[in-house]
């Protein structure tokens, strides 16, 4: 029974481990591709990405993930129509990926139409923010409804599976944001994401495949 009981044990802690990324110590190590960026270290484990016009992306290239769950604090700042962060997975190219990102400055929106606008997903590079806006109004972005300040850094909980995308935010137990991929699965690298003139801090990046 007690060797029993220690396998179950042992299962449940394998199923539970995560793979830990320092993100400062991957910059070090030349292990991370920017694309229309400059990066920094950012605190002990951290990476700041620079504004610059229209999007940019820090790829891991030694990490591959498909599917499962990762967890990451994201820091943008409240600066309307310039701050877009979030996460980039299935990252084909420089212009082929999907994306969940979060608009901090609508986080203390009081009109309704900026409050829908919280967080958003993207397919590109068919499928932008403003073709799913125009034509599947509310389908892709939604609000948060117990959102963070948008000047303090917040926890992000990203669920891919093969067909949908769950979001969850701080200690949020229920996804916040749940939308169906509108791109096959076919890359395991994933990236940091920042939008047109938006900076972005990131850290604490644990992976769960």
């Amino acid at each position: 029974m007690k060797k029993l009981a220690f396998i179950l044990t042992f299962c449940i802690t394998l199923n539970g481990f995560g793979q830990e990324i320092n993100l400062s110590k991957h910059l070090k190590s030349n292990s991370i591709d920017v694309i229309n960026r400059q990066i920094t270290a950012y605190e002990l484990d951290g990476v700041e990405l620079d504004a610059k016009e229209g999007d940019g992306l820090a790829i891991l290239d030694s990490i591959h993930f498909k599917k499962g769950t990762i967890n990451l604090k994201i820091k943008g700042e409240n600066a309307p129509g310039k701050s877009f962060v979030g996460l980039a997975f299935n990252v084909q190219n420089d212009s082929t990926y999907e994306a969940v990102y979060f608009r901090p400055f609508n986080f203390v929106a009081e009109d309704s139409f900026r409050k829908n606008h919280m967080v958003q997903y993207i397919a590109h590079p068919v499928y932008t923010w403003d073709k799913l806006r125009q034509e599947r109004t509310d389908e892709f972005e939604g609000e948060l409804k117990t959102p963070p300040s948008p000047d303090d850094w917040f926890f992000a909980k990203i669920e891919l599976l093969n067909e949908k995308v769950r979001v969850y935010i701080n200690e949020e137990k229920n996804p916040v944001f749940v939308v169906d991929r509108l791109a096959k699965p076919e890359s395991g690298k994933i990236a940091l994401w920042t939008g047109h003139e938006s900076s972005g801090r990131f850290k604490e990046l644990v992976i769960y495949n």
